[in-house]
């Protein structure tokens, strides 16, 4: 009898999650991540032998107007062999680095799959960076080629020297035409004979504390790494997936490419340019969408919009992207009867703890480890493990495929990120007996007030159920007595005034939900700093309290001020 092949390997691996779907003790003892074994490529040798001859949608993009594509697996197959043969005939070879700015269109799926075809390295890049952001981004990631949309061709005019260009829309000069690639050859093209550890994937942070750094993701780490976020999400073969996510960040590669088609499902995109609730709500109706991811920000926006109409087709509601606030889980579960999950993972990682189907939700955790990752709580202090509470790591001894190589030019933050033994994920959280974790912050967002430990989350999850708070970020604030107190900026949600009235409304919320340690002290209305991938910079507003004290106070509200909250 021959010896499996590695798509063998890779799909019995896939199936014995299947199976034990619901069965999450069992998974986690029993699954072991595949061996595989000489080359490995995923676009080879699993995309296209589940796409040969496959009719059946790999994905649906439907625009606001109501324009919308289908692609079959066997199309998208064919389409990227085409493109793989046009950009190699342009000089694309196996290890170089090819920086894709694209949009959510066919192209941006056409385009990965190509790139990967022919060993090259995919560098996601977002439609949001400027010409600012691009030089440092070219450099460190090594870029030899840009796909990019034509209305973001100008934002390369004199950084690009050197560089092959190739415009998605045509018409820029000194740019290849992407249209001339459906001219080319569809025929398969050789094997790139990529090992398991070759450089596939180069991923930018999205920076919420410092500078972006830049991930060094392999051929097995995402692709097969993504086991888990399959196995978290609950897909299933013949699914349609939606995830909320934009293209160039690592969530989107996450539920928008790898999770989807490993399981053979099918993925579906709503193109808006402003949120709207109830046409989201009509589009996944419509489009009998089984499995739905999304930020909690868009969960919270969903549950203040009219949920009457119900889930439709959908089987699964998870969240991702920052951590899941207990009350959107029960107003989806009171409405929908949907039990709403939500997990942990990084861009460094793939899902690595998680609220898996079947398995008991306890509101205000992520879940448990996923199986074949060696989640540990590591005691800042010790640099031991703790059964309780410590900053998640992942113990390096039992090195899981789904970790990243490591940070590419950066030796001092590899240092820091896998010291001692561990992959240091930089997030505090506790656990319980059950071994349920439960977020508590970043490292760097923890603090104290006097000498109680103050974890933001918790208080903006308070925070977010009034009605007048659409977002909020708590950080310390300079105190003469407590030297530091918890201060909330707040984003309000429309029709809400910022003013007094409103202030006392927020802060006496908070003092009735949170304990007497965790009092809420100031209050600013402030618009909430942002990375480009949207995640708050709590970062820049801890700088203005510390560096801007005056003025930080002249435009906050103080508990003290109003003699109604005393007593």
């Amino acid at each position: 009898m021959s010896a499996p092949t590695n798509h063998e390997r890779y799909r019995s691996a896939r199936d014995r999650l299947f199976a034990l779907r619901t069965q999450y003790g069992e998974a986690v003892a029993t699954f072991e991540w595949p061996s595989l074994e000489g080359p490995f490529n995923w676009a080879h040798d699993w995309f296209d032998v589940i796409a040969v001859g496959n009719g059946r949608t790999a994905l649906h993009i439907v625009e606001e107007d109501g324009r919308e594509g289908r692609y079959t697996f066997d199309e998208l197959r064919r389409r990227s062999d085409q493109v793989a043969h046009w950009l190699s005939d342009h000089g694309v070879r196996r290890g170089d680095s090819v920086m894709i700015m694209l949009g959510n269109q066919v192209e941006l799926w056409e385009t990965m799959l190509a790139v990967m075809k022919l060993g090259a390295v995919i560098m996601p890049t977002t439609t949001a960076l400027g010409p600012a952001d691009l030089p440092d981004r070219i450099a460190r990631g090594g870029t030899r080629h840009v796909v990019a949309n034509s209305a973001d061709a100008p934002k390369f005019d004199g950084i690009a020297d050197g560089l092959t260009l190739v415009a998605v829309g045509g018409g820029v000069a000194g740019w290849l035409d992407y249209a001339d690639s459906t001219l080319a050859a569809d025929t398969p093209l050789p094997h790139p004979a990529t090992a398991a550890d070759d450089r596939l994937l180069l991923y930018f942070t999205s920076g919420t504390t410092s500078r972006p750094k830049l991930v060094e993701h392999t051929q097995s780490s995402y692709p097969v790494g993504h086991l888990t976020t399959t196995y978290w999400l609950g897909l299933q073969p013949g699914d349609v997936h939606l995830n909320i996510s934009s293209p160039g960040w690592a969530k989107h590669a996450w539920s928008c490419f790898f999770a989807p088609w490993i399981a053979e499902a099918s993925i579906f995109v709503y193109n808006y340019s402003r949120f709207d609730p109830a046409a989201l709500l009509s589009r996944i109706r419509a489009a009998g969408v089984t499995t739905f991811c999304a930020p909690p920000t868009v969960w919270r926006m969903l549950i203040k919009s009219d949920l009457s109409g119900g889930p439709g087709s959908l089987r699964e509601g998870i969240a991702a992207g920052e951590p899941l606030n207990p009350e959107i889980i029960e107003q989806v579960r009171a409405q929908w009867g949907l039990t709403l999950r939500d997990g942990f993972g990084q861009t460094e990682t793939t899902a690595s703890v998680g609220n898996t189907p079947g398995s008991e939700v306890k509101p205000g955790s992520m879940g448990r480890p996923l199986p074949g990752v060696p989640v540990v709580l590591v005691d800042p202090t010790t640099g031991q493990p703790s059964a309780t509470e410590g900053e998640i790591c992942l113990d390096l001894s039992q090195h899981p495929t789904s970790l990243m190589v490591g940070y590419l030019g950066d030796p001092d933050r590899n240092a820091e990120a896998m010291e001692g033994g561990y992959y240091h994920t930089g997030d505090v959280a506790t656990r319980d007996e059950d071994g349920y974790i439960f977020y508590v912050g970043r490292t760097d967002d923890v603090f104290k007030a006097s000498d109680y430990k103050i974890s933001p989350f918790e208080l903006e999850s308070v925070l977010i159920e009034h009605p007048a708070v659409t977002e909020a970020a708590v950080v310390p604030a300079p105190d003469p007595v407590r030297l530091a107190v918890p201060k909330a900026y707040v984003a309000l949600s429309a029709g809400w005034e910022p003013n007094r009235e409103t202030a006392l409304a927020i802060l006496r919320h908070a003092r009735q939900n949170l304990a007497p340690f965790q009092r809420l002290r100031r209050l600013e209305f402030h618009e909430l700093p942002k990375t480009i991938s949207g995640k708050i910079r709590r970062v820049d507003l801890r700088r203005r309290e510390e560096t801007e004290p005056d003025v930080a106070a002249k435009a906050e509200w103080r508990d003290d001020e109003f003699p109604e909250l005393k007593g």
